[in-house]
């Protein structure tokens, strides 16, 4: 037995923590097993096309992954787990071999369990809570590595498995948009026998898993086989209506929707407004990530192409930044740049996308911030003057603030920019709904616990909410409000028979 180990259990002696760590497990033989790590293509062969980076584990590599996971009594990683998936569960089902069984605990909770073992950062959430860090000090079970592997083993195998649902009740709710928080929410409402109809103003069902990741992280067959097992729960989906436009809510409750989510997302781009922003050659993120993404604009082929030029500077340090900088690199930029106002340590996207575009070649041009754009004689932007930056004391985000350093601006070429700074929610739903109470960031006000809004009936969830989230935390959302519109529709129901 570890060192480590056996301190800890010698001061937990009086509390029945881990009765099978105690007896039967051989803790030693467990923690003595290195962390697997994800087989990965090759920078060189990935850079140049869209082929996904990670390659999933091998059956072997799965089963010695999930004989790391010591089965806590009192299991801290579900803890971590904003969609609450009984992670020790389904991890024990792959070191039995009985991977379809762990795909189907995984769907008791998580609609979306191949897209969330894809691009959940597991490292901040059920892994931080893992019994490896928080007591030993090693690394944690590779519990998203293990979700990927469970829901792609189940694709592959041909025998996708449909949860149970509960008897149809007749009773119509409303999802508006398809993006993660309104898929989850559908997906709980369907097990409890609504009848369900999601509402996407977009040609394509996924939302921001569709337009906003891009094929090497996330492919798109990955979302459409999850969206088509909600189909298969019996999921309607509207693509092409805008509620507020093509309808309003109250024309949906006219047709006897009873209860709605607003999963409307946030789709308006922030930019630095600095001079010469207008340029042509100049992106918000969403646009350029939505043109490749969505719309094929790397094909030439297509009505809808977008300019990618061989100089490219991407403004930004989250996940979306790094998208957009390793995807002009796939589209064939010589130079691909991020600019970031703040260190390397202090970036927000996620350890492994930023390992993988260094390993692609990526520039980052880190404590540097753009003060003005400069254009040709046709307004193509052609360079940028840059500042450079250096740390002061912490803000209110908790990491240091940037200060300009005097004296310190020069010039970069460039021909492409990329603004990817965030965005904001999406003021269509608040515009056409005045009697919903808004924050002062144009995000919908609700009541944490049940996720509805000042208009009984209606719920959301997601970034229309938070402003911006991962994935996952759009899911939570999109769980904690269906339960919330369960409860309002048996009181409403329960009053009304």
């Amino acid at each position: 037995m570890t060192e480590q180990l056996q301190d800890y259990l010698k001061e937990e002696r009086q509390q029945p923590w881990r009765e099978e760590l105690r007896k039967s497990i051989k803790a030693k033989e467990r923690t003595d097993i290195i962390r697997g790590k994800m087989p990965e293509e090759d920078p060189v062969v990935r850079a140049a096309s869209h082929t996904e980076v990670n390659l999933g584990l091998l059956e072997k590599m799965a089963m010695i992954e999930a004989r790391r996971c010591l089965d806590c009594t009192n299991p801290t990683c579900i803890t971590g787990c904003p969609v609450g998936i009984n992670i020790p569960k389904f991890i024990k089902r792959i070191e039995q071999g009985d991977f379809l069984e762990a795909a189907v605990v995984l769907k008791e909770t998580n609609a979306l369990p191949a897209v969330c073992g894809r691009v959940c950062p597991q490292e901040v959430q059920c892994e931080a809570q893992c019994f490896y860090v928080q007591k030993l000090q090693k690394e944690p079970v590779a519990i998203g590595y293990l979700e990927r592997f469970a829901a792609d083993y189940e694709r592959n195998s041909g025998k996708m498995s449909v949860p149970v649902i509960a008897e149809r009740n007749g009773i119509k709710v409303a999802v508006i948009g398809s993006g993660p928080s309104g898929l989850a929410v559908a997906g709980d409402m369907i097990k409890w026998g609504y009848d369900v109809t999601v509402f996407e103003a977009l040609h394509e069902i996924g939302g921001v898993l569709k337009y906003g990741i891009p094929e090497f992280r996330l492919p798109n067959v990955i979302v459409d086989v999850e969206i088509e097992n909600l189909r298969q729960m019996g999921v309607k989906f509207e693509t092409n209506f805008i509620v507020g436009k093509t309808a309003s809510v109250e024309d949906l409750k006219d047709e006897g929707f009873e209860a709605f989510f607003v999963g409307s997302g946030a789709g308006l781009p922030n930019f630095m407004n600095i001079p010469g922003e207008n340029y042509t050659g100049i992106f918000s993120s969403n646009e350029y990530l939505t043109r490749v993404n969505l719309m094929n604009a790397a094909n030439d082929d297509y009505d809808t192409p977008v300019f990618s030029g061989k100089h490219v500077a991407v403004i930004g340090g989250g996940n979306t930044a790094m998208d957009s900088v390793r995807t002009a690199k796939r589209l064939g930029a010589d130079r691909s740049m991020i600019i970031y106002r703040r260190s390397l340590e202090e970036m927000p996207a996620r350890v492994e996308e930023v390992k993988h575009a260094m390993e692609e070649g990526i520039e980052f041009m880190n404590l540097n911030s753009p003060l003005e754009y400069y254009a040709n004689e046709k307004g193509q932007v052609k360079s940028m003057k840059v500042q450079k930056m250096k740390l002061g004391e912490p803000d209110s985000s908790g990491r240091r603030r940037p200060i300009p350093i005097e004296g310190s601006e020069y010039i970069v070429e460039v021909d492409t920019v990329i603004v990817a700074i965030g965005v904001s929610p999406n003021p269509l739903i608040p515009s056409s709904m005045p009697e919903l109470q808004m924050s002062d960031w144009g995000t919908i006000r609700v009541n944490k616990e049940t996720m509805e809004s000042s208009v009984p009936g209606v719920f959301a969830g997601g970034d229309i909410v938070r402003g911006g989230a991962t994935v996952i935390l759009a899911m939570g959302d999109g769980r904690k409000a269906a339960a919330g519109m369960h409860e309002y529709i048996k009181k409403k129901v329960g009053k009304n028979g």
